[in-house]
């Protein structure tokens, strides 16, 4: 449970932190039913695939080195995508996450997609066997995630690896679900601790900290900055009586204001059966005209994959099957934060479970998951007010897609 023990590798810590790790950059395209959406990025089987508009493609990377896994996590300045590998994993059977997770080497990549260069970033000075990309501050610095003796910081670093600098200190907890200010001033995070999960701003070396939220009892994660700079979004999990984070309500700061009541908002995505199970946090996502979309739990829902609190964590999912007693589902929804009015865009018969939904930098469309009960899940794209929704792929080999990000 967050707060229960001062960090070093939780459960939460790497729960989807990865993929909240960079926002994205934008690039509009032109028409098409939709007007021809942007460009958006996903993850299958450990694979990053693209979406361009009109097909799907997979991208093939050339590394001198065997990588297991590939995820994309940001772009640079420059244009280029920021990706993420791993090699194969240093585990063994029954051994706590926490033990192996982090001594399997990563490797962080700049991608020029028009061209199909890729060049290893962060190679000199090299912090640890375990660095995964962060923020990206400027156009030649990056936050880094690391990880040494099981304990996690953040630095600053030059994008070839060198100047690191001391963004967190060692044991004070490890900022993660970074983001940006629109200014490109203040950086929001949230900070797992031996006090809880809070959320902060700082500026860009950390300091000047400022508390948004924090309160024992409360597990507070994800951050991203509204699109005029005035206000932090993030969520509000209570670990003690949901310990495994299934559920959670959204918020925004500075000042703290909870916008949703009883957990109406998916946190834990969990899908598929025992071959193609996965999952990852979830976060709700700004719109360009300041409203939030967000997962919003369909009444008396229960996932499929029960959370075992009993029984320690040794494979970073703890869970038992059980479709018999999974029910509902969720749909997703816009939210005004100004006075709390909630649409509905997307409708089930019978019920599935949406999740993971992003508008596209031009405002035309909004691309999310859908997962049936037992089923892996697969992107889907519609309108912005939520007409039009088409399957866009289930993945390789029809085993699932996850993580859109558009670019």
């Amino acid at each position: 449970m967050a707060g229960s023990q001062p960090f070093a590798v939780t459960r939460r810590a790497f729960l989807g932190a990865a993929s909240l790790a960079v926002a994205l950059g934008s690039r509009a395209s032109g028409d098409s039913t939709l007007r021809k959406p942007s460009r958006f990025l996903f993850t299958s089987r450990g694979k990053t695939g693209l979406f361009d508009g009109e097909k799907v493609r997979d991208l093939d990377f050339q590394s001198p080195t065997q990588q297991a896994t590939w995820q994309p996590t940001g772009t640079l300045r420059d244009g280029r995508l920021l990706l993420l590998s791993m090699e194969p994993r240093r585990d063994g059977p029954g051994r706590p996450f926490g033990e192996y997770y982090t001594q399997t080497p990563t490797h962080i990549w700049a991608y020029d997609l028009e061209g199909g260069s890729l060049q290893e970033l962060c190679t000199k000075d090299r912090l640890a066997p375990f660095v995964t990309p962060a923020l990206v501050l400027g156009e030649d610095r990056l936050l880094v995630q690391v990880v040494r003796k099981n304990v996690g910081q953040i630095f600053s670093v030059k994008l070839d690896g060198s100047d690191p600098r001391e963004f967190t200190k060692a044991g004070e907890g490890l900022p993660y679900g970074l983001s940006l200010h629109p200014d490109g001033r203040r950086v929001a995070f949230h900070l797992a601790s031996p006090a809880g999960y809070q959320v902060w701003t700082s500026d860009l070396e950390g300091g000047d900290r400022r508390l948004v939220a924090a309160k024992e009892g409360h597990l507070y994660f994800g951050t991203s900055w509204s699109p005029d700079g005035r206000h932090v979004l993030y969520v509000d999990c209570t670990p003690g009586t949901d310990p495994g984070h299934d559920w959670a309500d959204v918020c925004i700061g500075p000042e703290h204001r909870v916008l949703t009541t009883g957990g109406s908002m998916w946190f834990a995505a969990t899908y598929g059966d025992p071959n193609t199970r996965g999952g990852g946090s979830n976060t709700p996502a700004w719109t360009r005209d300041g409203r939030i979309l967000f997962p919003r739990r369909l009444p008396d829902s229960r996932v499929a994959w029960e959370y075992q609190a009993q029984r320690p964590d040794v494979d970073h999912f703890n869970r038992d099957y059980k479709p018999d007693l999974a029910r509902g589902g969720t749909e997703i929804v816009r939210l005004d934060p100004k006075d709390g009015a909630i649409a509905s865009l997307t409708h089930n018969n019978p019920p599935a479970w949406d999740f993971r939904a992003s508008e596209s930098p031009d405002g035309e469309s909004i691309v999310f998951c859908r997962a049936k009960v037992g089923e892996a899940p697969a992107i889907w794209l519609m309108g912005a007010d939520g007409t039009n929704p088409r399957l866009i792929t289930r993945g390789v080999d029809d085993l699932g897609a996850d993580h859109p990000r558009w670019f």
